[in-house]
């Protein structure tokens, strides 16, 4: 039986925003696959598949790499030639001359899928902090892979049904292990690994990178400044090669110390200056443009802002859910949809951004709070040593006996336990767990026999991780829930593709990667203050309010947007009493409960664990309208390239 080219350009229609300028179609019997292609390099030439001399091996890509012409002169070295400028070719090449082993030499933020056409195999490969997305499905017979988990439900044998433990999974640590989506039998390709599909299956997905922390007290041993002058270096250089493209390149400048870095590294690369977005709230609370203000000014880029009012927030958040395809506990990505269509309706397809800096070089509270909390846990009794906790949480009370007691208890809980391999996270993990209570006896019990989230973390942590030194265990955690479930696509790739806008992270470059892993942890994390070679490096070249300035976590409006008299009547609809109870996937009282609670401190706010919990209530339940109840499903997409069997039939 061939594959079917009605659903492949089903699968297709539902990426759309993902490709919107051409559509590829490869057919070979059993095997298919199509493409949705975002022009950015070699435009006129660059559609995909690809295929290498003897059209044995096709490929298609989601991504860029950005070492690929230095890579095309060692392929064109070895005999292998080119008919196009194309980062994607050199991928084919590189496949056809060192099969799996060509991953190492890619410098880059792509998912590819390969085909053989001699041995019958598919080869599927995801980056190394999974920036691109790549789901895989093993449906009624069928194995099927596509950049997200919509297209797979196009699939007649898909189960259109929300997996519960996605939902535990979510409402604990914040978003499913890569083995679990949002959809029964739907998964991911963990970030870092690749798998080969036979005639006889799948094999099972195998790492070929990840993140590693040398143990204290690490392997470098140069003078701080030879340090940072190294950092500024491959910084520079990480920001100049994803400057590569054949459209114009635009900033993300949101006023903290990592995207003015990028901005001012990659302004140094350009003669004219560069167009710089930015994104500011009514809500003054979370505003940030004065800084916003003072950088562009510094750098002679020009600013574009959009000013996001509550309201939008809350209209923009089914949107949200359908692009992100799971449940969240932040309306954060919402503003950032909003960003991506301002800068694609000015004219702009790709920006680079700050994201990957806090996880590698050390910048968040939750690696601050536990280096506090280990040096608490040295002398437990101690008074003085807890009051640290003040200066990462102004509100605490200096005296933590009295009004600050409450949190002074929740710290202590599992002070001693510093061998706890989530030593760093039980605090959030605690906070975020609260929320299981809101979901249904029906749905805990179904998850019983899989195994609590956390210990499933545990399990997937690889064995080097008990050589990391403390600040290193937590970034890994941080890198492999947080960022790689969340940052990088819920709030990143989903928000950015939503409006066929390409992101791009110097930060999380290869050899950025590798070079912060190697640092001693105090240049990370020098007592509590964060990112402490990174201020080192941009002292000189930032200002210095930017450069010295506290990390501020980018947060939006809960509880105004959804509960005000402008609130859109899709919220009141889907929380009602009727509709969560019909749902099946929570406790209808204690949801009822919250909701309550929720209008009557739309003002003030709700504590943090009850505001996670109503955004996860209510995401979770726009994603089971738009994904179970009344799909709107996308037409067909018409291919612009059509090959059958290896012979190209269509093209333009």
């Amino acid at each position: 039986m061939e594959a079917s080219r009605s659903l492949l350009l089903q699968m297709a229609g539902e990426l759309g925003h993902r490709g919107p300028e051409t559509v590829g179609l490869f057919r070979d019997y059993r095997f298919g696959m199509a493409h949705t292609r975002l022009s950015i390099i070699d435009i006129d030439c660059g559609a995909q598949p690809m295929c290498n001399e003897d059209r044995s091996i096709w490929v298609i890509q989601n991504g860029e790499i950005y070492n690929f012409l230095e890579l095309r002169k060692e392929l064109e070295g070895l005999g292998h030639r080119f008919k196009t400028r194309s980062d994607t070719e050199v991928i084919v090449h590189a496949y056809e001359e060192w099969g799996s082993d060509c991953l190492s030499r890619l410098n880059g933020e792509f998912a590819f899928a390969a085909f053989d056409r001699r041995s019958r195999k598919l080869f599927l490969a995801r980056d190394r902090f999974g920036i691109r997305p790549l789901f895989i499905s093993a449906t009624g017979g069928d194995f099927t892979f596509a950049s997200e988990a919509k297209a797979i439900l196009r699939h007649p044998a898909a189960e259109r049904q929300i997996d519960p433990y996605s939902l535990v999974e979510t409402f604990t640590i914040w978003s499913p292990l890569p083995d679990k989506s949002a959809f029964p039998g739907i998964r991911e390709l963990p970030a870092g690994h690749y798998m080969e599909v036979g005639p006889d299956g799948p094999q099972a997905p195998i790492c070929w990178w990840r993140m590693e922390f040398d143990s204290e007290p690490g392997t470098r041993r140069e003078p701080i400044e030879e340090l940072a002058e190294e950092l500024r270096d491959l910084l520079a250089e990480a920001t100049r090669i994803r400057l590569q493209a054949d459209v114009p390149v635009a900033l993300y400048l949101s006023g903290g110390l990592d995207s003015s870095a990028v901005s001012a590294f990659a302004q140094r690369f350009q003669t004219a200056p560069m167009e710089a977005f930015s994104l500011a709230f009514e809500d003054q609370r979370f505003d940030e443009s004065a800084f916003q203000d003072e950088m562009a000014r510094s750098l002679g880029v020009n600013l574009n802002r959009i000013i996001v009012s509550d309201l939008e927030v809350a209209e923009v958040f089914p949107e949200v859910i359908r692009l992100a395809e799971k449940p969240m506990l932040r309306t954060s990505p919402g503003p950032l949809l909003l960003l991506s269509r301002f800068t694609r309706q000015s004219g702009y397809k790709v920006v680079l951004t700050g994201e990957g800096s806090d996880e590698l070089l050390g910048g968040y509270q939750i690696f601050q709070e536990a280096a506090v909390r280990r040096f608490w846990a040295r002398q437990p009794d101690s008074s003085l040593r807890p009051r640290l906790l003040g200066r990462l949480y102004p509100y605490l009370s200096r005296d933590l006996n009295s009004g600050g007691g409450f949190m002074a208890a929740f710290f202590r809980q599992g002070l001693e336990d510093v061998d706890d391999p989530l030593y760093s996270h039980r605090p959030r993990f605690r906070t975020s767990s609260r929320n299981v209570r809101f979901l249904s006896t029906e749905v805990r019990e179904a998850v019983r026999e899989i195994g609590e989230p956390e210990e499933r973390l545990i399990e997937s942590l690889p064995e080097a991780f008990s050589g990391f030194g403390p600040l290193g265990k937590a970034q890994y955690v941080e890198i492999s829930t947080f960022l790689s479930g969340f940052l990088l696509s819920s709030q990143g790739d989903r928000m950015l593709m939503g409006n066929s806008v390409e992101g791009r992270f110097p930060f999380l470059d290869v050899n950025v990667a590798k070079f912060a892993g190697s640092l001693p942890e105090r240049y990370r994390l020098n007592g509590i203050t964060e990112k402490y070679l990174l201020r080192r490096a941009m002292r000189g070249y930032l200002p210095e309010s930017i450069n010295s300035r506290p990390k501020r976590p980018y947060r939006a409006p809960i509880l105004r947007p959804f509960f005000s008299a402008e609130s859109p009547d899709y919220v009141s609809a889907l929380l009602s009493e009727d509709n969560i109870a019909k749902s099946g996937l929570f406790n209808d009282a204690a949801v009822a409960l919250l909701v309550r609670k929720a209008r009557a401190y739309a003002e003030t706010g709700m504590s943090e664990s009850d505001e996670m919990a109503l955004v996860g209530i209510l995401s979770t339940m726009l994603l089971k309208h738009q994904f179970v109840e009344s799909p709107d499903l996308a037409p067909e997409a018409t291919p612009d390239l059509e090959v059958v069997s290896g012979v190209t039939v269509l093209g333009v």
